[in-house]
Formats: structure tokens, sequence, C-alpha cells
């Protein structure tokens, strides 16, 4: 799945997979899951912060993490009681994010108010928290080291 390709050059049948994977894929777990919540139950969903800081050659994970996060808002309100978020992550540190040359996720993370990844406890935290808040639902919570204020 290519989410990081130019306008340009995007293979349209290829964008189409990538976004049913993100969007779709997620919308169909809550659909079979959601016979199995408990009334008292969540659901958490995950963006990314591509959707509110888009940079070049990122349009489909754009658009994937901001449908996402619409997503989370809408089965809110449809499957209420039963609460709907989002973890809305920056770079975290997985074994993915660490094949990046060091130099790319430097750039990623200068600008941040800490300026580093997260690591996935960290990021998981986030997840956590959601899940345990039983007053949270149509919320979108970023685990992105300030990403949001700059």
């Amino acid at each position: 799945m290519q989410m990081f390709i130019g306008t340009r050059d995007l293979d349209l049948v290829a964008a189409r997979d990538g976004f049913s994977v993100r969007f779709w894929g997620a919308l169909a777990a809550v659909k079979h899951g959601i016979r199995s919540i408990n009334p008292n139950g969540s659901i958490t969903l995950t963006s990314g912060m591509l959707a509110h800081r888009p940079i070049k050659s990122a349009p489909l994970a754009t658009a994937a993490g901001g449908a996402i996060e619409h997503l989370a808002r809408g089965l809110a309100i449809d499957l209420a009681p039963v609460r709907v978020n989002a973890v809305c992550p920056g770079i975290i540190l997985t074994d993915h994010t660490k094949l990046m040359a060091e130099d790319r996720l430097q750039a990623f993370v200068a600008r941040l108010p800490l300026p580093r990844g997260a690591s996935p406890a960290e990021a998981a935290a986030g997840y956590v928290y959601l899940m345990l808040n039983s007053y949270a639902t149509g919320q979108v919570l970023p685990v992105d080291g300030g990403g949001w204020l700059v």
C-alpha cells in the first residue's frame, strides 16, 4: 500500500486499495465487531497527524486520516451508547519508522515542542485513556509531541 506518492504519479487502483484498507477496513471491523461490544464499551480508531499537517507526496494518507476522524465522530452518534474515538498519532518509533533515514526522521520531529518520536508505549497510553474514560466519545486524541501546536 503506497500512502506516500505524489498526485501526478498516483496509481488510482493502488490509491483505492490503500484507502480501502485504511477507511473501509476500519468500517468493516466496526460493522462486524459492534455485535459483540458491550453497550458500555468503546471503539478506538487510528487516524494520523498527516490529516492535520499534510506533507508533499502524501495526499492519500492525509485524506484517509481525515476520513477516519470524521468516521469516529459519525459513529459516536450512530452507535451511542457505545463510545467511538480516534487516536491521532504523530511519529511513533516502531520498527518500520526506525528504518527511516535519521535526517528524515529528525526533519519530522525538529519543530515539535517535544522534538522526538513517541515510543509505542506512549502511543498505546492514548488508546488506553480513550478506552477507559467512560465519558469520552467522538473525540480525536493527538499523541504527537505537540504537533497540533506548531
